[in-house]
């Protein structure tokens, strides 16, 4: 489904938008600028006195009034802690589909670990098992990419299964570093 990146005043990324709820923003006066090129006019209804039929043109990235926030913890949830780690075992480095993987904590949270970004690799089951509840180091199975917790512009990728030209060009300038899942 077609959603619209919304930004603050500031231009960081706060959440997407459904193509209703930007719709809704540009018909209150919300929207202050708009980003990329515009996308199909959505239709409305046909004016009674006029005879015309309303339609707003949506731009991919639109900022909106508001306040700015300093900070954006980016949740953590499978679906893009998999996203993250391409959907490969940092342990064995086969690629699986989603449903073969499982998230696994670096350092287990019976020992101490905890449950965040820079802790929690994707992990095939075979693996998690091998591992139990041990060290990677303990284990004998080093890790094959560092864990990180993705900033604001990468989270809002990792989040989405389909995104725009215009919105990628956005997001990708603001990741820290080449990411091969990005492509």
């Amino acid at each position: 489904m077609l959603a619209i990146l919304k930004l603050d005043l500031a231009g960081q990324p706060r959440r997407w938008l459904t193509v209703h709820e930007a719709v809704t923003a540009y018909a209150r006066g919300d929207v202050l600028y708009g980003i990329g090129d515009a996308l199909p006019p959505i239709l409305g209804g046909t004016q009674r006195l006029t005879g015309l039929r309303s339609q707003i043109t949506v731009q991919p990235i639109i900022a909106t009034a508001g306040r700015i926030r300093d900070v954006f913890t980016p949740p953590l949830c499978n679906r893009t802690l998999f996203r993250r780690d391409d959907h490969t075992c940092l342990y064995c480095g086969q690629r699986f589909n989603r449903t073969a993987l499982t998230r696994d904590h670096v350092i287990p949270v019976s020992r101490g670990g905890r449950d965040r970004w820079e802790n929690v690799v994707a992990a095939c089951k075979r693996c998690n098992w091998i591992k139990d509840n041990k060290t990677p180091e303990e284990a004998g199975m080093p890790l094959l990419a560092i864990p990180f917790r993705p900033n604001a512009y990468e989270w809002h990728f990792l989040a989405k299964e389909r995104v725009l030209t215009d919105q990628m060009h956005y997001l990708s300038k603001q990741f820290k570093a080449h990411r091969a899942w990005a492509h």
